[in-house]
């Protein structure tokens, strides 16, 4: 489940485009992403207000499937994963493996502490793990010291507005651990962030694509590996069709705004990079 909980908001090429004829929901979600700022090939921005540049040292500290890290391998960068999970950091490790990255340094630990000397990254991603740790402080305390004097930091978590609508309707395991054990406010997230040392430059969310998709896939009761369902197909056949629309961009901000997969937040270690 944690795999693909993390597909779902992150992690992917940036190239690709839903399918007019057949309606890939994963691609779908992937375009809807880009829609909202992820994988900026123009700009080399990973999300908006975070460029990546050769100069990089990057740090992702639960890689999961490496999407986000093969977007700043591709921009030159050194990579560094962390992981809990061995095989996702391999699988990882593969993929870097056809990106120009100028360096791949892999760990698999449970970051605390992590493995990583203090002052070691110019940028800092982790996305979607803060909601499973045991002790969040500890846990952004750890990023913040393997961050140098002006590092910027891509923070992410899902949403309050999601995680209130999945509650009575997701299985069981989704708010037990090592799945969702907390929910996070907007204002209990960038407290956080700033408690942690962190200078908050913006905090956005998006995703109400991938917040329905998730309330009708507990519904449909099939399989993560297999998720093939009328409801599922009919869903992703009606948001292709909105984004499609003369107004879509306008109509998937507005629902955005209200019922949200992921809140993200750029943040900046003061000092300045050396």
């Amino acid at each position: 489940m944690l795999s693909l909980l993390k597909k779902l908001t992150t992690g992917a090429p940036a190239s690709a485009e839903p399918v007019a004829e057949k309606v890939d929901p994963y691609m779908l979600g992937l375009h809807d992403a880009m829609l909202s700022g992820w994988f900026n090939q123009q700009t080399g921005e990973l999300f908006t207000g975070f460029p990546v540049t050769p100069e990089d040292t990057l740090l992702d500290v639960g890689c999961g499937d490496g999407g986000n890290v093969h977007f700043c391998g591709m921009r030159g960068a050194k990579i560094i994963i962390a992981d809990i999970d061995a095989a996702k950091v391999e699988a990882t490790r593969q993929r870097l493996s056809d990106t120009p990255a100028r360096e791949v340094e892999c760990h698999v630990t449970d970051c605390n502490p992590l493995p990583i000397a203090d002052a070691t990254a110019t940028r800092v991603v982790s996305t979607e793990v803060i909601e499973h740790v045991d002790d969040p402080a500890q846990f952004l305390a750890e990023l913040v010291r393997v961050g140098q004097p002006g590092a910027l930091y891509l923070l992410s978590v899902p949403h309050p507005s999601s995680e209130d609508l999945q509650k009575d309707i997701a299985a069981p395991e989704y708010f037990r651990k090592p799945n969702h054990i907390r929910i996070i406010s907007e204002e209990q997230f960038k407290a956080m962030v700033s408690e942690a040392g962190l200078e908050v430059l913006s905090h956005s969310q998006y995703g109400f694509y991938w917040s329905m998709w998730m309330l009708l896939f507990w519904e449909a009761k099939v399989d993560f590996s297999n998720p093939d369902h009328p409801l599922l197909k009919h869903w992703a056949d009606t948001w292709q069709a909105v984004l499609s629309s003369p107004r879509g961009a306008q109509i998937k901000q507005a629902l955005d705004a209200v019922v949200a997969k992921s809140q993200v937040i750029i943040a900046r270690k003061p000092g300045a990079l050396s």
